[in-house]
């Protein structure tokens, strides 16, 4: 699998070849916060299959509720987020999936923190759903 993604203004591009490890929607208020709507979605990919083809990230280091490091990558110009990296997911880069070229084949597997979803959101019957972060 071969697939291209960027930010909003162009500045940053990006490729991962390999399979997506996990598509996954997020419905705590931190990704709420972030993405700007009901809930935010990650695409989790080995780190060795990606790479920068174009511009240069800036880094944002944040905690989160429960005391977990990350580290944001996002476009120094429009600011749009291209991944995520937690601490706890060593070789792995969990990337903004809005980003990608195509993303007429998204379809979320997993849903998290469900307790704090926005009661319009309808989780599918064959997702699996947590009401917070498993494990």
């Amino acid at each position: 699998m071969h697939i291209a993604g960027g930010c909003q203004c162009g500045t940053i591009r990006y490729e991962f070849t390999g399979e997506p490890v996990q598509q996954v929607a997020c419905h705590c208020t931190e990704c709420q916060h972030q993405s700007g709507s009901a809930f935010g979605m990650t695409l989790v990919v080995n780190a060795d299959d990606f790479r920068i083809t174009q511009g240069k990230l800036k880094h944002y280091h944040s905690t989160s509720t429960t005391g977990r490091q990350e580290l944001g990558a996002f476009c120094p110009e429009c600011g749009n987020r291209i991944y995520h990296q937690p601490e706890w997911r060593k070789g792995r880069i969990s990337i903004k999936p809005g980003t990608l070229d195509d993303t007429s084949w998204l379809k979320p597997h997993v849903h998290l923190w469900t307790r704090s979803k926005q009661p319009w959101v309808i989780i599918p019957a064959d997702a699996e759903a947590h009401e917070t972060q498993p494990g």
